[in-house]
């Protein structure tokens, strides 16, 4: 019980700090000046690449870079299989590099079909299973792209899931990932939530509306997140409208990702009521938080269940549900990154 409340304790915190990040009052003020200092060594650090004084890899096929500059989770894991897919559908034969959050140390390491979240990554694992594609994880992503060409030599195509500031790997496409937050207060860290300014180059902006209207600015594509069933942990192959669940009691819907309020608006969007336990991003799930539920449904996120099904106690709770997610973009997007992709000079 106690772990249970140290997690939503942090989760609270995180929401504390996002939401001071969201307006410019007493706190994001106290901050300013550090986030000058933050945008100052930033605008260095790309300099000095773009000078040359600090080297840059291309490597042999095209890649490209799906990333965000806004902190905490946008999306960019539905965004990263959408564009494998799309790929694959123009001829392409893709793989994917990571960074691998929370593995034991940065070397370059193959994401299988036995690999385990805390030694690859919750959402690189996600990928492959949800792709099929080759997908590598590594801190140095030119490393883990070199790694994954050598061991499939037939990828033509390397998408990069995040990775805009690791300025190290050359990349022909950058696609900047924002959601219903925006720019939040504008300002950088720590002051607000961007790692880079807003008016940083990029060749495509696309906004995650999750399951809500399709707001989006000019020059953006709008991507939903889709997701009307529930598949059971225990067995995946048995599955569930969510719809049925409509006007059940002690439903309760659980959330570790960077935001937590995203997948609580698909369920709402289904017409479901329920409680809610969000808790951080990348929550490992070893103090199962579910035990101490009084509920008779529980919902949770497709990236969480990666974990959860390697833990024996939380696996084989009946009550458990997992509710994937798939983003559903304009395929004129996919065809205008073809059309970049194919003009990128042979070597």
């Amino acid at each position: 019980m106690a772990s249970n409340s140290a997690a939503v304790s942090a989760a609270s915190l995180e929401s504390t700090l996002t939401r001071a990040w969201m307006r410019r009052g007493w706190l994001a003020c106290l901050l300013w000046p550090l986030s000058l200092l933050f945008g100052l060594l930033a605008a260095l650090r790309r300099a000095l690449f773009a000078l040359g004084l600090k080297p840059v890899t291309r490597l042999p096929v095209p890649v490209i870079v799906a990333g965000n500059i806004l902190v905490g989770g946008t999306g960019k894991t539905p965004l990263t299989i959408w564009l494998v897919e799309a790929l694959r559908e123009a001829g392409y034969r893709p793989g994917v590099i990571s960074r691998g959050y929370g593995t034991a140390d940065g070397a370059a390491r193959p994401v299988t079909a036995t690999s385990h979240a805390h030694e690859v990554g919750d959402e690189p694992l996600l990928i492959a299973e949800r792709t099929g594609c080759p997908v590598m994880v590594g801190r140095n992503r030119v490393a883990a792209g070199q790694a994954l060409l050598a061991a499939h030599p037939e990828t033509d195509v390397i998408v990069s899931d995040d990775g805009l500031q690791h300025y190290a790997l050359a990349r022909d496409i950058e696609i900047v990932l924002s959601d219903a937050r925006g720019a939040g207060n504008g300002w950088l860290l720590p002051a607000g939530p961007l790692r880079e300014p807003v008016s940083r180059r990029r060749d495509f902006s696309v906004r995650n509306v999750g399951a809500g209207p399709a707001l989006t600015a000019p020059g953006e594509v709008a991507m939903a997140l889709v997701g009307d069933r529930a598949e059971r942990l225990q067995d995946r192959s048995r599955t569930q409208l969510l719809s049925a669940w409509q006007g059940a009691s002690r439903l309760v819907a659980v959330a570790g990702i960077g935001n937590p309020a995203r997948f609580f608006a698909t369920l709402e969007q289904a017409g479901l009521r329920f409680d809610r336990l969000p808790l951080p991003d990348h929550h490992d799930f070893a103090d199962n938080p579910f035990a101490a539920l009084a509920a008779d449904i529980i919902l949770i996120t497709e990236k969480d269940a990666v974990k959860c099904k390697a833990i024996e106690a939380i696996k084989n709770d009946p009550r458990i549900w997992v509710v994937p997610v798939t983003a559903r973009i304009d395929s004129a997007l996919a065809e205008h990154i073809v059309e970049k992709l194919r003009e990128r000079p042979t070597a």
